[in-house]
């Protein structure tokens, strides 16, 4: 029974991602995506974000590290206690397995995160589903398995220390960390 399970939930996930695969991703509007780096996450996920000024040199051909990139958005927010990928994050993982695909010696590692609500163990499993998550679409939309790693880090990773709803739902998350990155 948990071989047709698992056979059935990889045939929804592939006809789901096969609706989606034939749209464009635009780079125009906002996809509810925080900032990620340094300076940024001192406001709650939809909320204004605050980004650091980028130096040129540093942008200079490099999509990554250009804030105007859709590649530049590295962080996928939760639900409570969930770890399905919301639609709005979609094209930002598009863009990363397109990005992934195109480039065949980059390589990703996704951290899955939880806020500090639920046991140790509890959380460790719940981040790694959610890093697994973004693995599982990064790899259906194109990218090779031996490209991407994914590993949890429970609660040990907060953005946020309040014990609010908003600063919980900044903690819900999974980060993309390119080579160098991490």
């Amino acid at each position: 029974m948990n071989k047709s399970f698992v056979a059935a939930c990889a045939v929804v996930a592939l006809a789901v991602l096969y609706g989606c695969a034939s749209s464009d991703v635009k780079p125009e509007g906002k996809p509810g995506v925080e900032e990620r780096g340094p300076g940024a996450g001192g406001t709650q996920p939809g909320g204004p974000i605050v980004v650091e000024p980028v130096k040129p040199s540093d942008v200079a051909g490099n999509p990554l590290k250009d804030p105007k990139n859709i590649l530049s958005k590295r962080s996928i927010y939760y639900d409570y206690d969930k770890d399905d990928i919301k639609d709005e994050y979609r094209p930002m993982v598009q863009a990363h397995a397109r990005y992934l695909s195109q480039n065949p010696g980059a390589k990703m590692l996704i951290q899955g995160n939880c806020d500090e609500r639920g046991s140790r163990e509890y959380n460790i499993a719940l981040g790694q589903r959610r890093a697994d998550a973004v693995k599982r679409m990064l790899v259906l939309l194109g990218a090779k398995d031996s490209q991407v790693e994914s590993t949890s880090l429970g609660e040990e990773k907060p953005r946020c220390t309040a014990k609010t709803e908003e600063c919980f739902a900044q903690n819900r998350r999974s980060d993309m960390l390119y080579s160098g990155e991490y």
